[in-house]
Formats: C-alpha cells, structure tokens, sequence
C-alpha cells in the first residue's frame, strides 16, 4: 500500500484529513491482508518536528507495518534528525525479506546538497548491488522503492549506474513518489510505479494505491478515497502495457491461463467472478494457503479482456480489469534510461490519467 507524499505541514488541513482517512480505512479493510504500506518521501512539507509529530500519531493508529523514505522536503534542514527522531523512521539504505521477495529501500537525499539534488553515493550503490547480488544468488525476486525515477538522480553517470543495476538484476518494479500523479513506465524488463501525491495534488482526488508482485507479474492500481468497497485486484496474468518477460506464461499465456485476483473488504469477500472476453462470468475458488482466488481457463489468441468482480458478504461489488495477450510485440522502441520517457500514457480504469503535472514535467513549481 502506497501513501502518495504528504506534504503535511499544520493538523487538520486536507491533506492530514485525508491521511485519517487512509489510515481508517487500512486498518478496517486492509490489516493482515497486505504485506507493509510505503510511506514514499516528502512526508512533511518543511520536515520539522511538529509536522512530523502530527505524522507520528496518526501512523501510531496504523494497523499495518509501515516503511519510511525521505524526500528533498524532509530534507530541507539538510539533515534527517527530525526524520528518525521524531518520525522514528529507520536509517537507509535497508533490505527487507518478503516471503519469496527482497525489498530494498533507498535514500535519494542523504548524500546530496538539499533540493532536487537527489543522489545514492558510491557506499549506497556498493550496497545495492551486493544485495542484489545476493538476492540473486538465492532465486530471490527484488523491488525497490525510492523516492523518484533514476533519472532523476543529479550525477547523470550514477543515474545510468543505477539504471543499468536495475536492468541487470531484473528488478521487477521500482515503487516511487515524487511526482504528485500516478503513472506507471515499463522499460521493457523493470515497472516504474509512482502514486499521486496526498498532499499538493495537480490531478484527481486523494487516494492511496496497491502494489502486487506475483512471480514476477506486476499489478498496480489506485484506490480513490471516496470510491466504494470492496476493491479487487488482478495479479496474473500481466497486463499487455506492463509485461516485461514474454517467455513466461503468466506474463504471455498461450491457450491456458491462471487467473489470480485478490480481493478487499472489511466485511470479507463472498464471492469473485471472471470474466473472459465476450464470455459468461466464471466462479472463482479461493485458495486458502495463499488467500487469493483463482480460475484455470481458456484464453483466446491475440488481445484478450479480462474483467473480475469481487462481492463481499454487505453485497457490494467491486471490479478490475485487463488486457491479457497470447503475442507480443518485443520489438516496441524504449528509452530504457530510467526515466518517465517509457510512461504507458493514460489508463483510465486505473486513474492513470496520462497528465504529468507534478515536479517533473508539466505541474506547478512547488
């Protein structure tokens, strides 16, 4: 679970309102079913003690384990004291075990000068690469979290360094902040997923959103604070926009597939349904052991829709979807240079609207 950059700076202005919300409706439908929420950096707007003591209280009610990064505005004092004093958030870099996953969580700030001027330092890079290394060596899949894209990094050549790492080691998605819109970019072997901002929003309402990894396909999508529950989400097969191995029949199925959904309510799912194009609606099965549902099924060549509606015991439904696809085009041109050059535009089922308007392209100069 994502919570988009704070920017908080006095209690029980929107955006601190809008955490509240966040944080009540984790722990009603949420707790015990996902792993960790992220808090992405720019967590408070000056990153000072009272910002961050009004932060604090509100994560003390948070029923689900939570990970800290730092942003450039938690790092306008040019220093982090009041981050891990106050906030109590941990020193960076960090690697967390995840099941079958290694997470690591990088700071962009420590070593810079304050500002845009982001950076990991040569320590940092070292340490990464071992981990990744490491998490290699162990069959183990690796997401990263960090505050904005790799291009985004000051030193161009450690941009590229990272970058290259990233690509090396087939880092299945790279979690972000920074940009105040949601957007997600696809290399062509790592996802690039960033949340709108709760805090300074150019675009849409507050929201927060959901990151799945399921060997190796990733899943992404936004929760807008005011939209109903329950909430449901395909976790394979891939989307078309975001397959990044061909040669695997969860990212590319050929004549079978496995649908994998997860589903959220606080008064527990009943039912979910999927639907295969043009077909009729197929019953899923709950599978216990992994507390997702499934359906083994046909799918047709070419472009296929995939639509999944989860009802919970209230009788609400919610509902998801994507394009699945039996083909691929490997030869679609990428940048593949770590930055949002690789955006897969505009989504509208989920509210990814395609508009940039943020620090990094075309939003106001916050």
């Amino acid at each position: 679970m994502h919570i988009g950059d704070l920017h908080l700076t006095e209690a029980e202005l929107p955006n601190h309102l809008a955490l509240r919300d966040i944080v009540a409706q984790a722990n009603a439908h949420l707790a015990g079913q996902i792993d960790f929420a992220v808090l992405p950096g720019d967590n408070a707007d000056d990153g000072t003690p009272a910002q961050y003591d009004i932060l604090r209280a509100e994560l003390d009610d948070l029923e689900i384990p939570v990970h800290i990064i730092p942003g450039d505005h938690d790092f306008k004092s040019r220093n982090l004291d009041a981050f891990h004093t106050v906030l109590r958030a941990e020193h960076l870099p960090k690697a967390t075990p995840v099941r079958d996953y290694r997470c690591f969580f990088l700071d962009y700030v420590s070593a810079g000068t304050g500002g845009p001027d982001f950076r990991l330092g040569q320590s940092q890079m070292d340490w990464l690469k071992a981990e990744l290394q490491n998490a290699a060596a162990a069959g183990k899949e690796t997401v990263v979290f960090a505050h904005g894209y790799p291009a985004d990094l000051a030193d161009a050549n450690e941009a590229v360094a990272f970058h290259r790492l990233l690509r090396e080691f087939r880092v299945a998605v790279v979690d972000m902040g920074h940009t105040h819109y949601n957007e997600l970019a696809n290399d062509g072997r790592t996802i690039y997923a960033s949340t709108r901002s709760t805090g300074q929003i150019e675009e849409g309402p507050a929201g927060f959103s959901l990151l799945a990894v399921d060997s190796g396909v990733v899943s992404w999508r936004f929760k807008p604070l005011d939209e109903a529950w329950p909430v449901a989400m395909i976790t394979s097969p891939a989307d078309r926009r975001l397959v990044t191995r061909p040669y695997l029949l969860n990212q590319v199925p050929s004549g079978q597939a496995c649908i994998r959904v997860k589903a959220w309510s606080a008064s527990g799912i009943r039912s979910v349904d999927c639907r295969i194009g043009d077909g009729e609606w197929q019953p899923m099965v709950f599978a216990e052991s992994e507390r997702l549902w499934t359906l083994n099924c046909a799918i047709p060549d070419g472009a296929c829709p995939i639509v999944v509606r989860a009802t919970d015991r209230a009788g609400s439904s919610g509902f998801d979807s994507i394009e699945a696809t039996s083909t691929f085009d490997e030869d679609r041109e990428r940048h593949a240079d770590g930055s949002d050059r690789d955006t897969i535009g505009a989504w509208e089922e989920k509210h990814l609207m395609g508009t940039q308007l943020g620090p990094n392209r075309n939003g106001r100069k916050w």
